[in-house]
């Protein structure tokens, strides 16, 4: 996913853009995000390359869910998606690609595996009937959780800088897929998937406000 270069004003706010809770609903799905970053502190720390691995698998969960259910909505009321559909499955996709890069980097452990698989099998579940029952909901809880990435990147990017974090060469995977040039490192891959996280929170909060404005069709 290739973006057009940003002035470094412009792209300071953009990634430190934060939606300010509105009402009760958007408050709760502040505070899911808040309690679910509690986990994340606790079992990675700085280990920013295993972190990255357990927040993409769980990023991955939620646009192939929405788009289900919107695939469904659409046909039960015989209507257009408006896009949705597509812009849904593509995040899940995208999302996806995040993490098939950060275990070639990462290599996680049998015990990471197994926490991935554990963590997907909570959040698929839990996600699936808050997005069948609450979809506003839903959709801010992915916007402040990707809030939350763009942290998490723009951390590891620093810890990269400082050498504190090895930029080891970018995976082929990574290359192929962001058009990266052949020398490319981790902290090349780090800026593109920060971008990529930026765009989904926006979508998200997006569509957090169209169904709250009833423009949903």
């Amino acid at each position: 996913m290739m973006t057009e270069p940003k002035t470094p004003e412009i792209e300071a706010d953009h990634l430190t853009a934060h939606h300010v809770p509105q009402d009760f609903r958007d408050r709760l799905a502040f505070r899911i995000v808040k309690f679910m970053r509690i986990f994340a502190d606790a079992f990675f720390s700085n280990r920013y390359g295993h972190r990255a691995v357990v927040l993409e698998t769980v990023a991955a969960v939620p646009g192939m869910v929405g788009g289900l259910l919107q695939h469904l909505k659409a046909i039960r009321h015989i209507r257009d998606d408006q896009g949705w559909i597509k812009e849904l499955i593509d995040e899940a996709d995208n999302e996806r690609m995040h993490l098939m890069t950060f275990i070639k980097i990462a290599e996680p452990s049998r015990f990471e595996r197994l926490l991935i698989m554990v963590a997907q099998l909570i959040f698929y579940n839990l996600y699936f009937f808050l997005y069948l029952f609450a979809p506003r909901v839903a959709h801010r809880v992915v916007g402040y959780l990707e809030e939350e990435a763009v942290v998490s990147y723009t951390n590891y990017l620093a810890e990269i800088d400082a050498g504190r974090q090895e930029n080891v060469p970018a995976p082929d995977i990574a290359k192929d897929y962001w058009n990266l040039p052949d020398d490319a490192r981790l902290r090349d891959v780090v800026i593109v998937v920060r971008q990529d996280e930026a765009e989904h929170r926006d979508t998200n909060h997006r569509f957090a406000d169209t169904i709250a404005a009833g423009k949903q069709a």
